[in-house]
């Protein structure tokens, strides 16, 4: 994965379900790359473990306190500490702490963006692209998944992080996001 800032981050996504999953549900109102890394560093505050279990169990002024550690895992540490001990609670409560069960127990690309999409701060977007993302960068590829997926599914394309596998591929998904704001402040007249 080319993800995160560093190695070490971007390999902790790819062997661990919970901390892509955790950097997915931080993707928003700050730059991928941080998103992403925050993990990583989430996981060496807690003193190396980052699992589903690990999240739910702490105590959540304890867990903001470590989201408010500078630098801050998020622009909004408070709001993202709860949000990020709600997703490890429903992988444990929902699925047995297992947070690939997530996508292993889907039956098809809507039911995988329907069991995504559940989860705290995956809105129906965000759930194609998570799904996007595991289809082309993890070969989760329940049936249907690039119809389910939407525009984010399709082959070659370059429109969020499911597309992102270097640096090239970065900075052609940022010229996409570029031309997609400028279009909605055309539209909106801003």
């Amino acid at each position: 994965m080319y993800l995160a800032t560093t190695d070490t981050a971007n390999a902790l996504l790819e062997r661990n379900p919970f901390a892509l999953l955790t950097g997915m549900l931080l993707d928003q109102q700050i730059p991928m790359e941080k998103a992403f890394t925050s993990p990583q560093v989430l996981r060496e505050r807690l003193g190396g473990t980052l699992d589903a279990a690990t999240v739910a169990g702490c105590d959540p002024q304890a867990l903001e306190a470590i989201f408010r550690q500078p630098p801050a895992l998020h622009r909004f540490p408070a709001a993202m500490a709860k949000r990020v001990q709600e997703l490890a609670r429903i992988i444990v409560e929902r699925y047995d702490g297992d947070a690939a069960a997530v996508w292993t127990g889907a039956r098809s690309g809507a039911d995988l963006i329907a069991r995504v999409g559940a989860l705290p701060g995956f809105g129906e977007q965000k759930a194609k692209i998570f799904t996007a993302l595991l289809g082309k960068q993890l070969a989760v590829r329940p049936r249907g998944w690039r119809e389910a997926a939407g525009a984010y599914g399709e082959d070659g394309s370059a429109r969020s992080v499911a597309d992102v596998i270097d640096g090239a591929s970065l900075r052609a998904v940022r010229a996409f996001k570029q031309e997609q704001k400028a279009a909605a402040r055309a539209r909106t007249g801003g």
